[in-house]
C-alpha cells in the first residue's frame, strides 16, 4: 500500500495541476490588458488620496476604453511593439549567439569542458556548463540536459542523476549566469520599463543585474551540487536503466579539425576582448561619457552591451564555422541567422502582447497605483529588510512555477 503524499507533495500537485489550466503566455497578457482596461473604466471616476510622485499632484486612474483613448491604442500600436525594449535586444544579441552556437563552437566548448572535468567534479562543473549554456539559445536543453545523462553513465554513475542536475541548472537556475549574455540588458529593459511606471526619466545600467546573477549562479551550483549527491543520486540506487545499456548514447568525441577550429576561434574571441578594452582604457576613449565614466547609463560603452555581446559572439563562430567545415559559404552563415530567428519567433509573439499589456498598465497609472499601496503596506507592516526581501523572492517563484 503506497504512503499517503504528505503536505508538500499534495501542495506541489495543486501547483502543477492549476498551472497546467493557465492559458497560454501571450493569451494571459491578452487578456491582462483586456482587464486592465475594464478596471481603469471602473476605477477612473473614484478620487484618490494618493500623491502621483511623477507630478506631485493627486493620482488618477485614466480610462483606457474612451473613443480617444482606443483611437491611440489603434494608431500606436506598432510603435509600441517595435519600442518594446526586450525585443530589440533579445534579437540582436541572438543574431550573434546564434552563429556560434548553430556553427558548433559553443557546442564544442562545453564538450571540451566536461571532457576534462574530474568525477568528484562532475556534479558541479555540470550545472556550471548548463548555466553558461543560457547564452545560447537551445544548447541548455537540446545538448546539455541529455549530455548529462551520457557523462554520468560514462563515470558509472546513475544517467538519471546527471539528466537531473543538468536540468536543475538549464531550468532552476535559468535567470543566474556568471558570464554576461543577452539577459542582463533583457533584464535591465524590464526593471527599467517597470520603474519607468513611476519615474519615466529614470535610466538603468545594462549590466544592473549582473552581481545579483552572478552569485546566485554559485548558491545554484552549491545547492545543485549537494541535492544531486546527496539526495537525487542515493534514491535511485537499485533502479535499473531502461534498455539495453549498450543502445546508450555516447558523448561524441571532439574532432582534430573541430579542436583546432575552436582554439584558433577562441583566440579570435580573446583578440576581440583585448581589442575593445585597449580601446576602453584611455581617458578619452570614444566609449566613455563626457565625465570619463565608462558604467555611467549615458555612456557609449554601456550602450552597446547588446551590440558588444552580438559582435563578440559572432567572431569566434564565423571563424569556427569556416575553419570546422560548417560553413561553405556565406548562404551558410545567414542561413544560421535565420535559424536563430526561427528559435525566436515565439518570443517575438509573445513581446508583442507582452508590449501592449505593458503600456496600457502603465498608461491607466494602474501600476503607480499598485505600486504606491504596495509600498505604503510594506511600511505598516515594518517588517525587517531580508524579511520583505525574501517575501518577495518566495512569491516571484511561486508566480513563476505557475
Amino acid at each position: 500500500m503506497s504512503a499517503k503524499p504528505n503536505f508538500l507533495s499534495r501542495a506541489l500537485d495543486w501547483i502543477e495541476r492549476n498551472g497546467n489550466r493557465l492559458p497560454d503566455p501571450a493569451i494571459l497578457f491578452f487578456a491582462l490588458m483586456l482587464l486592465i482596461w475594464i478596471v481603469s473604466a471602473v476605477a477612473a471616476p473614484i478620487p484618490l488620496a494618493e500623491i502621483d510622485p511623477r507630478t506631485g499632484e493627486p493620482l488618477r486612474i485614466q480610462n483606457q476604453l474612451t473613443g480617444p483613448r482606443l483611437a491611440e491604442f489603434l494608431s500606436s500600436m506598432v510603435t509600441v511593439f517595435i519600442n518594446f525594449a526586450p525585443l530589440g535586444v533579445v534579437l540582436v544579441a541572438m543574431l550573434g549567439v546564434g552563429v556560434a552556437e548553430h556553427s558548433g563552437y559553443i557546442h564544442v566548448g562545453l564538450r571540451k569542458l566536461l571532457h576534462v572535468t574530474p568525477q568528484r567534479l562532475l556534479t558541479p562543473m555540470l550545472i556550471v556548463v548548463a548555466i553558461a549554456s543560457h547564452s545560447a539559445v537551445d544548447a541548455g536543453y537540446v545538448l546539455v540536459v541529455p549530455l548529462g545523462g551520457v557523462i554520468f553513465y560514462a563515470a558509472g554513475r546513475h544517467p538519471l542523476a546527471g539528466i537531473a542536475a543538468a536540468f536543475a541548472g538549464v531550468s532552476g537556475g535559468f535567470s543566474a549566469n556568471f558570464v554576461p549574455s543577452s539577459l542582463d540588458p533583457l533584464l535591465q529593459s524590464f526593471t527599467m520599463t517597470a520603474a519607468q511606471i513611476l519615474d519615466p526619466e529614470i535610466r538603468l545600467n545594462p549590466l544592473n543585474n549582473y552581481f545579483f546573477t552572478s552569485v546566485s549562479s554559485l548558491l545554484i551550483v552549491g545547492l545543485g551540487w549537494f541535492i544531486t549527491d546527496r539526495i537525487v543520486e542515493p534514491r535511485l540506487k537499485g533502479i535499473a536503466v531502461d534498455g539495453d545499456p549498450a543502445e546508450l548514447p555516447v558523448m561524441e568525441e571532439v574532432s582534430a579539425r573541430e579542436s583546432r577550429a575552436f582554439w584558433i576561434a577562441s583566440c579570435a574571441a580573446v583578440l576581440g576582448l583585448v581589442g575593445m578594452v585597449l580601446w576602453a582604457l584611455p581617458a578619452d576613449s570614444a566609449l566613455r561619457d563626457d565625465q570619463g565614466a565608462l558604467s555611467s547609463f549615458t555612456s557609449p560603452m554601456m550602450k552597446s552591451i547588446v551590440p558588444l555581446i552580438f559582435l563578440l559572439t559572432l567572431l569566434p563562430g564565423v571563424v569556427f564555422g569556416y575553419l570546422s567545415g560548417a560553413f561553405k559559404s556565406s548562404k551558410d552563415l545567414i542561413q544560421t541567422m535565420a535559424k536563430a530567428m526561427h528559435g525566436m519567433s515565439y518570443y517575438i509573439v509573445m513581446a508583442f502582447f507582452c508590449a501592449l499589456f505593458i503600456d496600457a498598465f502603465g498608461k491607466s497609472n494602474l501600476g503607480a497605483l499598485m505600486a504606491i499601496k504596495g509600498a505604503g503596506y510594506l511600511q505598516q507592516l515594518a517588517l525587517p529588510g531580508g524579511v520583505t526581501i525574501l517575501g518577495i523572492i518566495l512569491l516571484t517563484g511561486f508566480v513563476n512555477g505557475l
